[in-house]
């Protein structure tokens, strides 16, 4: 690989021009191939009642206007109102509006607001149905009143979009410019400063034709563009920095600068390449839940890591091979990484105190996370700014409690006197506030339930499993929003096993292939763990009780979007493995040097904890400023991951590693014997003359070799 970009730089660059153009031109069509959903699993019971009652009923899909500010009484709204009703009802495409003024609950008890409800026939063409919602929101938004909003059905979901697009842009723009900044401070040249940046539009461009090519085959959760272009931007710096910062100390050893991108891609090469991998194979565990968001999220980041690494390991050294001349070399600085080293040696000289500390910190951050709860989320997951928001907090201002709650809904597919006692029983629910029952054309009936609190929340969720649990023998399917969160929640614990065994049986076996240690392999999957919870943790504790969200443009919801956490887990361990890689092929190389197991740490974060730190740095920066639009998934995402990043970037790798290594002294090393001979015959492992070019041995390194 290395030769081939060294011979052919020009050709290599254009293919990647190439891959940037189509990914721009033709990827940038997923923006409007996603949807707002993620909260299904295929297959369950919510999932096949809720295609059962859109078979037998085919519900309208329904947009609401709320007008507030003034009192309904007024002759010159009821005129507007009735006008704009008969409008509507006009347009080509409306299946049903009603007067507000006929129907007693579409008017606030305070006399200030009415709500106006437009349906859409159910499977109505794709385009007459936008051209028909917009026309009947631009004329509900033409009458006069002080507060006019509309919301419902689709639009939420255009928002929801549209919110996920703007954090996208908002992200870029301000999170390059001060990445080059600093980039350009850690280089101390522009040219240097932009070379990462190429790798990192390069990763967006393919994250962007990936998503494309993914929405043609299952459904592109809103999150995704978020947390696909979130992660190549941020993993694309991550193995520039680390391939331009070891080009810099390759071209100050001397020599051909075709060589010194030789051995750049040599060695760099080999850690990106086995950092890809980690961070692929803990995304992969994603892929393995019933659940299409979570699969093609899974799937989209992971071939995002594969397109960041393909581009750090052949267009950024076809890159240097051209204007690798222009970036300065970096001499050898005995004092360079002092401050990291002098940490590293506090931690190993008191390893049993500063592991215990390290641990009861992270264990206390992470208790939150104990009580998490998961939600599919409503209107207050939007922007303050948004009009879905706004039309949220009017309603709830003005109408009773309950009135937003979508119902519980359970298709009855039996009849006769077991079935009108299970109908009574469940509609006399303490639970219940209200509830209708519709016959069905099958011979049953569909009861709606609407839950005391939100739609999804504790109230909603217990009662949907007091409704499962009385089953018996009755033929019914229990679905809304509150039945797809618990059968959600089922879906995540029935794929755990899976998801644990791929991720955890991946790792171990790459870490110890790349450093040939069982216990190394171990410890590492285990003190990641703890940062991971503690992120959680935090995070549970300002979006779910509350505590500090207002600082990020949010509040206390009650409970976390059900597809922040599994993303966070995801994502989080692969960035840690992303750094923990880093570090261990420093560490790796001071072993082999014959340094013990102490001193070979120490040297290991002196030369690395530099690299890893400017790393972090910027990888925070950018999911900082995915975290400025205040769309709630995003934010809890962005704040878990950047907490996950602070804590393993500094209390595990620059304390609790060190500690734990120093506990383990040569035993570190160890494997069994078998295992051993693995290694030795598949393992990562250089040969003698390469070995000798970067670092010099001493004595008793020829055995280890």
């Amino acid at each position: 690989m290395a030769n081939l970009t060294v011979r052919r730089p020009i050709a290599v660059i254009l293919c990647w021009i190439a891959i940037l153009l189509i990914g721009i031109t033709i990827g940038s069509g997923v923006l409007n191939r996603m949807n707002g959903g993620g909260s299904s699993a295929p297959g369950s019971e919510s999932n096949r009642g809720g295609k059962a009652i859109d078979e037998l009923y085919r519900p309208d899909d329904v947009i609401t206007a709320v007008i507030a500010g003034e009192s309904v009484d007024s002759p010159t709204l009821r005129s507007q109102v009735a006008s704009a009703v008969t409008d509507i009802k006009a347009i080509n495409g409306v299946g049903s509006v009603v007067d507000p003024y006929q129907v007693p609950q579409a008017v606030a008890p305070d006399g200030r607001a009415l709500t106006i409800h437009v349906g859409f026939p159910y499977g109505m063409d794709g385009d007459a149905a936008d051209k028909a919602i917009q026309q009947s929101v631009d004329r509900l938004k033409a009458i006069d009143a002080p507060q006019v909003l509309v919301s419902g059905g689709p639009l939420v979901n255009q928002e929801m979009n549209a919110a996920g697009n703007n954090d996208v842009t908002n992200a870029e723009l301000y999170s390059l410019p001060v990445v080059v900044l600093l980039l350009g401070l850690v280089f101390a040249g522009v040219t240097a400063a932009f070379l990462p940046l190429a790798v990192a539009f390069c990763g967006i461009s393919g994250s962007l034709l990936v998503l494309y090519g993914l929405s043609f085959v299952t459904d592109i959760n809103s999150n995704a563009l978020q947390v696909t272009t979130m992660l190549g931007l941020g993993l694309a710096i991550d193995y520039a920095l680390l391939m331009v910062s070891r080009f810099r100390e390759e071209r100050a050893k001397g020599g051909e600068l075709d060589d010194a991108v030789r051995r750049t891609v040599l060695r760099g090469g080999r850690t990106v390449a086995f950092s890809a991998l980690t961070v692929a194979v803990c995304l992969a565990g994603l892929t393995v839940f019933n659940n299409p968001a979570l699969r093609s999220i899974g799937l989209a980041t992971a071939a995002v890591v594969f397109i960041d690494m393909a581009a750090a390991l052949t267009l950024l050294p076809a890159l240097l091979t051209r204007f690798g001349h222009r970036v300065s070399a970096k001499p050898a600085n005995p004092r360079a990484g002092s401050a990291f080293g002098r940490i590293a040696r506090v931690a190993t000289a008191r390893p049993v105190i500063t592991a215990l500390a390290t641990t009861a910190v992270l264990a206390f951050l992470a208790a939150p996370a104990l009580g998490m709860k998961s939600s599919s989320g409503d209107a207050r997951s939007l922007p303050k700014s948004s009009e879905s928001r706004q039309f949220f907090e009017i309603v709830a201002a003005h109408f009773p409690v309950g009135t937003q709650a979508d119902p519980v809904l359970v298709l009855v597919q039996g009849h006769g006197p077991e079935y009108d006692t299970f109908t009574e029983r469940i509609r006399h629910d303490s639970a219940v506030l209200s509830s209708s029952v519709s016959p069905s054309p099958s011979g049953g009936s569909l009861v709606k339930l609407t839950p005391a609190g939100t739609s999804d929340g504790s109230t909603a969720l217990a009662l949907v499993e007091r409704i499962r649990a009385d089953r018996g023998d009755l033929d019914f399917l229990v679905s809304g929003p509150a039945a797809r969160v618990v059968d959600y929640q089922a879906m995540l614990m029935s794929g755990l096993p899976w998801a644990t065994l791929i991720v955890v049986g991946g790792l171990l076996a790459l870490l110890f292939a790349f450093t040939g240690s069982l216990l190394i392999s171990v410890k590492t999957i285990l003190t990641t763990a703890l940062s991971l919870g503690a992120s959680l943790g935090v995070v549970t504790w300002v979006f779910q009780d509350g505590h500090g969200a207002g600082m990020f443009g949010s509040e206390g919801l009650g409970a976390l979007n059900l597809v922040a956490p599994p993303l966070i887990v995801g994502v989080a361990f692969g960035l840690a493995m992303d750094y923990e890689i880093f570090i261990l092929a420093r560490v790796r190389e001071a072993w082999l040097a014959g340094e013990d197991s102490r001193e070979a740490v120490v040297t290991g974060l002196q030369r690395s904890g530099r690299i890893v730190s400017c790393a972090a740095l910027l990888i925070l920066i950018v999911f900082g400023a995915f975290m400025l639009g205040g769309y709630s998934p995003v934010l809890q995402i962005g704040l878990g991951l950047s907490l996950a990043v602070l804590f393993d970037a500094t209390i595990v790798r620059m304390l609790l590693v060190p500690a734990t290594m120093a506990l383990l002294g040569r035993t570190a090393w160890w494997a069994p014997a078998p295992l051993r001979r693995l290694h030795d015959r598949f393992g990562l492992k250089e040969a003698d003359d390469e070995l000798a070019e970067v670092v010099p041995l001493r004595a008793g390194a020829i055995e280890r070799v």
